[in-house]
């Protein structure tokens, strides 16, 4: 069965482009659409679907296929217009996933509003990074130390909810080296192994990153 996830990045920008081609280069199937033709073209040398369209046209978010996308990247911080008409369109076309890029805390109130998934600032947020958070798709965030080695915020899964860290031996089983626990806004870098996990927590931890797939 094919499961690759597939997404869609509108605007190629300096951050656009940079997630598109951090996806592409993992594999995953990527639509890239600018207004723009030169930058289309530009876009063209490493990315292998670039289309030169109007997203804020509803015609044109349908003859895009977005409606069968899983994600959806809004690189268009400058145009608060177009961003609210793309994330409008494609919510309504069913997209499930969209994350809009921003340029102040109004606009991101505002893309929130109409259905937004996720909102990010690029000073805060890189478009690498991003692209590296879509690709760990089921974790929280993740920071890049070295190669293959980050750090990751994984969310308490389910089955762990009431289970001890000495119970639930992560860092045998997925190499998880556990550095903090978050539990709402609070931090505590004082771990105690023997503490029952809660579903408000999440695990805030050292990985390699070709092996957090175990937990998917």
């Amino acid at each position: 069965m094919h499961n690759k996830k597939t997404y869609a990045v509108f605007g190629l920008g300096r951050y656009g482009v940079a997630v598109a081609k951090e996806l592409v280069s993992n594999g995953m199937e990527v639509i890239a659409v600018d207004t723009d033709q030169s930058v289309v073209n530009d876009a063209a040398a490493f990315l292998p679907v670039c289309k030169c369209a109007d997203i804020t046209d509803a015609d044109v978010i349908d003859k895009l296929g977005i409606a069968d996308i899983d994600t959806v990247i809004i690189c268009m911080a400058s145009n608060l217009e177009a961003s609210v008409m793309a994330v409008t369109l494609c919510k309504e076309a069913g997209v499930k996933n969209v994350i809009a890029k921003c340029s102040n805390e109004m606009h991101q109130k505002i893309l929130l509003r109409i259905g937004a998934d996720k909102v990010v600032f690029p000073e805060q947020e890189s478009g690498l990074r991003l692209a590296k958070n879509l690709l760990s798709s089921g974790f929280i965030d993740m920071i890049s130390l070295a190669k293959n080695i980050s750090v990751v915020e994984i969310t308490v899964k389910d089955e762990w909810v009431g289970k001890s860290l000495i119970d639930l031996n992560l860092r045998k089983k997925y190499d998880l080296n556990i550095i903090a626990i978050r539990t709402d806004e609070d931090v505590n870098i004082s771990i105690d192994p023997n503490e029952p996990l809660q579903k408000n927590m999440t695990l805030i931890v050292i990985a390699d990153v070709s092996k957090l797939s175990k937990l998917k």
